[in-house]
């Protein structure tokens, strides 16, 4: 699949479900995208703790940065986010995917860098380790992990 096929698909998720930002893309399609066009970067809002804990994607260092959406411990809103975000990816027309733990802070992320004048924000569905199955454990329901792209565990 090409770059503009993702890209297109993502489009039409934002059509389809009237998301406030570029897209949506399956983890699939980011790690496809990735490959496809260097100058996409992946965003990590998960907190420091969750990346060193749990894991976090493995891809060259020019093409992920890690701004945590929450502080840990406690989980308040990271004040400075979006400052952060402009520090990293000053282009506010680079693309970028946003990766979160199951895909709900990198929506709100997404959202927000729109909203500061990103135009090409998209939100990577499932996150990094997926929804809850039924035993209440992550990384068997959806997400990068469980999806099998590339990863370094904690």
């Amino acid at each position: 699949m090409s770059a503009q096929q993702i890209l297109s698909r993502a489009a039409a998720r934002a059509t389809d479900q009237q998301l406030p930002y570029a897209g949506a893309v399956t983890p699939e399609e980011a790690w496809n995208l990735l490959q496809l066009d260097p100058a996409v970067i992946l965003i990590d809002v998960r907190t420091q703790a969750e990346r060193d804990w749990v894991g976090k994607v493995s891809l060259p260092e020019n093409q992920h940065a890690a701004v945590q959406w929450n502080l840990y411990p406690g989980g308040t809103p990271n004040p400075d986010f979006l400052t952060q975000l402009n520090s990293i990816v000053p282009d506010k027309d680079c693309r970028i995917v946003f990766l979160c733990r199951s895909g709900v802070r990198s929506r709100h992320a997404a959202k927000a860098a729109t909203e500061a004048g990103y135009t090409q924000c998209f939100d990577i569905l499932e996150g990094f380790e997926g929804d809850k199955n039924t035993a209440g454990h992550r990384k068997s329901v959806g997400g990068w992990c469980f999806r099998q792209l590339p990863w370094m565990g904690a």
